[in-house]
């Protein structure tokens, strides 16, 4: 008889599903036989412009260093990013994009007997990295569709050691003002570590989001993480980071796998975030999409949930499986979060001009069926 080895896991671990990630070009094509050239993804909140070329050159000088390890403490990385947020580079924690620093988080600060506090609705990860070490995921019931501020700092006991939240959450797209969030802050204990998860902050201009690094002179308990996957467009390269107390990025240091960002992360994210051009394209991409959007769905007669990322959750006021199954048998790769909820909903990333078009014509053709 065969050992059971899923018995021999740790019990948090047993009770898991693995993530599900958005579906690739590849597969979709491998599946129905598709070109995949002729597909359009919109499933995963990437950006549509491709890497820009200040990065490519950044990647090209950077291939003879392969045979080399990594700088283990991304020194040049961290020394851009405390400049650019006048920060301390010791404030600083790399991460295998923001994922990492989230397992790291959890790593750290969370155990059997101890709880996490996150929103209904909320990023996958918060409950997968919660449940993975043993303590208790408390899921707070949303409003409208978003973070109940008011109700997650009631959830908060004296074994509470972390909050995650997201501003603008993914999958909702929802968001909460400085106000809200300067007042959310003040009530959360000493003891408890706010995760201020900020991966879409970049598509935001002005006083559109509140910056969370704005509350880290006032909240020595915040932690605000960010990622170079999004507006950046480096997600197969996975770099994200954290900024908070010197005392905090410590201690996430002390988990943190050596050389978790590769060299060529570290390479392409320094220029990246030089790449002022590139950022402010991507942003002009994606509002002008979302008007697109937004105006497609209105056509539709369709209601969605209004959005400060690089996508858009839209409602079919009846189970969306069969819509998603129908966009993928015509090339359409977009995301169904029945798992996080909300089974009336797909979530659609913002594309190119083209990509966006595509989508609605193909729903549009898939609804009068």
């Amino acid at each position: 008889m065969s050992c059971d080895y899923l018995a021999l896991a740790q019990p948090g671990v047993q009770k898991l599903s693995p993530y599900v990630p958005g579906k690739p070009v590849d597969e979709l094509a491998r599946e129905l036989n598709l070109d995949p050239a002729g597909i359009v993804k919109l499933a995963s909140n990437e950006n549509p412009l491709g890497p820009s070329p200040k990065v490519l050159d950044a990647i090209r000088a950077e291939l003879s260093e392969l045979t080399r390890y990594p700088d283990g403490n991304g020194f040049a990385l961290k020394k851009r990013l405390a400049e650019r947020y006048s920060v301390g580079i010791g404030q600083v924690t790399l991460g295998n994009g923001s994922n990492d620093i989230l397992e790291l988080v959890a790593r750290a600060y969370l155990a059997p007997g101890l709880n996490a506090v996150f929103s209904e609705h909320a990023f996958a990860v918060y409950p997968i990295a919660t449940q993975a070490v043993g303590a208790e995921g408390r899921a707070v019931a949303a409003k409208n569709w978003g973070h109940d501020l008011d109700a997650m700092a009631a959830a908060i006991d004296e074994n509470t050691r972390v909050v995650f939240v997201a501003n603008p959450n993914n999958p909702t797209g929802t968001w909460f003002e400085a106000a809200a969030l300067d007042s959310f802050l003040a009530r959360v204990p000493e003891h408890v570590l706010v995760v201020l998860d900020e991966a879409y902050i970049e598509y935001a201009e002005g006083q559109e989001l509140p910056d969370g690094l704005r509350f880290l002179a006032d909240y020595p308990n915040l932690l605000v993480s960010r990622t170079f996957s999004k507006a950046y467009g480096l997600a197969a390269l996975r770099v994200g980071y954290a900024i908070s107390s010197p005392v905090i990025a410590d201690v996430l240091n002390r988990v943190r796998q050596p050389f978790n960002v590769n060299g060529l992360a570290l390479a392409a994210a320094c220029a990246a975030l030089d790449d002022v051009d590139y950022l402010i394209a991507s942003r002009k991409v994606n509002d002008a999409g979302m008007v697109q959007l937004e105006s497609g769905f209105r056509r539709l007669g369709l209601d969605w949930i209004p959005s400060r990322g690089n996508f858009i959750a839209v409602d079919f006021a009846r189970d969306a499986a069969p819509i998603n199954q129908a966009l993928l048998r015509e090339g359409v790769i977009v995301r169904p979060v029945a798992g996080y909820g909300m089974p009336t909903f797909l979530r659609v990333s913002i594309g190119t001009e083209q990509e966006n078009a595509r989508f609605l014509d193909v729903l549009r053709q898939v609804l009068a069926q």
